[in-house]
């Protein structure tokens, strides 16, 4: 590298200019070139102009067509030779080259075809000296780079028929620098403490600093985009008003997950097809206090709090089964039990993972994260959870909801969520919600005035509308983009990140 910059110099010292790099270094790697010439640059010595060019080599069947002419003039060589020529002997006599050569002839309107199925010359020549060459004739132009005259038409049709190949050139034309020398000696950059001390740092050169240079971005850790929208959501409940819950614990009993959310032991989200069950252990204990359990056990069976329950026979062994927590709202449910030894209004909320045995698609995975409200005050309507769904959208930009009654079996009412998604043109769900039954909170030992509020949506769908993303195995598992990590934009609810 050195010997070729020096060498530059050197010429340009000697003629002031290098008009064309390739004419000057024919046998030298533009790529090497460009190399040394950017360090010259660098320190000033030289400046330079790129210059790209076109030209055409010929291909081996291309050399071939210049040393023994083309295929079409070869074969009206044989008809002549002959007189006539059977079409089955042109590939015998010409090889592969023979099926080219026969078209182009018959597209010339050199050669005829009679009822033997003989080839002859056509009524429009009498010899193949009446007719030029002029395949060969455009390749030995080509050959000697005279493409002046050859439209670019022709070109590429000589391209498809790979006769000829596009070679690009790269010359550069190099000028003298604003410190311009033929000298090689590398400009220090940095001023050590022995500089200073011995004083050497007078005779030394120094590269200028950059100072709009922004520098080598240090290497760091980057955030999740679910990360970035849990957050933000975080901030929307704390702004509220609410109190965050220990949500840690992945595996619970079926007792809290299913039975005292007033599920039955028979509901369909309780089979192995939907639920994830724990091998070993596969149980664990019922809770301490026996009342709790006994107001379970009889609001399933019999109903109890005005109910007539589901009517069947409600095992302890069934609720004692570990599960892999299917919702958030079993979290809720342990916590309300706590609320219950002293009434009060509170505000709670858990954002975490919960798991379900689903098959996995572009919308779907087995384990997702659930965003998951509960409210509770004395004497509330479903009046107001609408009014408090709205407020509570509304922080994320979301306005103009709508809703539509659903079933679940520890809420009633109950109502599916709805806004309109401008990108589809239609109205989507975003989330659900309702006011948490009788048979759920009364045997908590809550009084029969404390009502309780409940809404949930899952974290994944807003993030993947938020960063565009089609599918969810692109926001979590291997498929995930680790530039698409590190790149993200921070994310505001009320925001638009893509303009």
């Amino acid at each position: 590298m050195a010997d070729l910059q020096l060498d530059i110099l050197e010429k340009l010292d000697k003629d002031g200019e290098i008009k064309s790099s390739l004419q000057t270094f024919p046998n030298i790697n533009p790529q090497v070139i460009l190399s040394a010439l950017n360090s010259l640059k660098a320190h000033g010595k030289v400046d330079y102009s790129k210059h790209d060019k076109i030209r055409y080599s010929l291909t081996k069947e291309g050399e071939e067509i210049v040393a023994k002419g083309s295929h079409e003039i070869r074969l009206l060589h044989l008809v002549e030779k002959f007189g006539k020529l059977q079409i089955k002997e042109v590939m015998t006599q010409m090889g592969a080259d023979g099926k080219v050569g026969q078209a182009r002839a018959f597209k010339n309107g050199w050669i005829s075809k009679n009822k033997e199925n003989e080839l002859t010359l056509s009524e429009k020549i009498s010899s193949s000296s009446d007719v030029a060459d002029e395949t060969k004739d455009l390749l030995l132009k080509v050959k000697d780079d005279k493409l002046d005259g050859i439209d670019d038409k022709v070109l590429n049709d000589l391209k498809k028929r790979k006769l000829v190949a596009p070679i690009k050139e790269t010359s550069f034309n190099i000028v003298k620098g604003s410190d311009f020398s033929t000298d090689l000696t590398k400009p220090e950059t940095d001023l050590t403490a022995e500089m200073v001390s011995t004083g050497s740092y007078k005779d030394l050169k120094f590269k200028p600093y950059n100072f709009n240079s922004e520098g080598i971005i240090p290497e760091s850790g980057a955030l999740h985009p679910l990360s970035k929208i849990r957050e933000e959501f975080r901030q929307i409940f704390f702004s509220m008003g609410f109190t965050e819950m220990p949500s840690n614990q992945y595996v619970e009993t079926g007792f809290w997950n299913f039975d005292t959310l007033y599920v039955p032991q028979q509901h369909p989200a309780r089979d192995l097809q939907d639920t994830f069950y724990i091998k070993d252990p596969a149980q664990s204990d019922l809770p301490e206090d026996k009342e709790y359990i006994e107001n379970i056990k009889a609001v399933h069976e019999d109903g109890k709090y005005e109910s007539i329950g589901y009517r069947y026979n409600w095992k302890p062994v069934e609720s004692q089964k570990l599960v892999l927590r299917t919702h958030t709202t079993a979290i809720s449910a342990a916590m309300l039990k706590e609320l219950a030894k002293d009434p009060k209004p509170v505000r709670l909320f858990s954002i975490d993972r919960v798991f379900r045995n689903e098959a996995v698609d572009a919308t779907h995975l087995a384990e997702f994260h659930q965003v998951e409200g509960v409210l509770a005050d004395f004497n509330i309507t479903l009046g107001d959870l609408i009014q408090f769904m709205e407020s509570f959208f509304a922080k994320m930009g979301v306005t103009g909801l709508r809703f539509k009654p659903t079933y679940n079996p520890y809420t009633e009412p109950s109502m599916e969520i709805f806004s309109w998604h401008e990108g589809l043109g239609k109205w989507v769900e975003i989330g659900n919600s309702g006011m948490f039954r009788p048979e759920m909170l009364e045997p908590m030992g809550l009084p029969k005035d404390l009502r309780v509020l409940g809404w949930g949506l899952s974290l994944e769908r807003p993030t993947m509308i938020k960063y565009g993303v089609q599918n969810i195995r692109e926001l979590l598992g291997h498929k995930v983009s680790l530039d698409f990590i590190e790149n993200n934009p921070a994310a505001r609810l009320d925001e638009d990140l893509y303009d």
